[in-house]
């Protein structure tokens, strides 16, 4: 966290805001990133292509950053058994099929839309999130 700093904090939220607005403004449509992967898997006759542009358009900034400030880019985490990252890949799949969509989609976009489900959705991710944290780095000794 070397280079946090308020503003661009801020200014990265009111982005995130402002493109689900624009998407349920404009298109009518929900901002959940694990909803358009499924879009793309098992696609839906006039859903595939936004859901590929959107994602598409994703990468490309994550790259087009990357190129513009190499430096900007977390380094990779280092002393986390590759079975332990597995486990977590799995686990956050399986949790985004149960709970009916992802962190982006109920945090952002369902509490926004005063959505119960999301905001009892997002209070369990944030708790599940907590447990984790301290399962794996005080029970379990890992990533300290």
């Amino acid at each position: 966290m070397d280079n946090f700093t308020p503003i661009s904090a801020t200014l990265g939220g009111i982005l995130i805001g402002l493109s689900a607005t624009l998407m349920l403004l404009f298109n009518g449509r929900i901002t959940g990133i694990s909803g358009m992967l499924s879009g793309l898997i098992k696609p839906v006759s006039g859903e595939w292509s936004w859901c590929l542009l959107f994602l598409a358009g994703l990468i490309a900034g994550a790259l087009a950053d990357h190129f513009l400030d190499p430096y900007s880019f977390f380094p990779p985490r280092s002393g986390f058994p590759l079975w332990l990252l597995a486990l977590g890949g799995f686990c956050v799949g399986f949790g985004t099929r149960l709970g009916s969509g992802c962190t982006s989609g109920h945090g952002i976009c369902g509490i926004a839309r005063l959505s119960k489900r999301s905001i009892v959705a997002t209070a369990l991710f944030m708790t599940s999130g907590a447990f984790t944290v301290f399962l794996v780095r005080h029970v379990f000794g890992v990533g300290g």
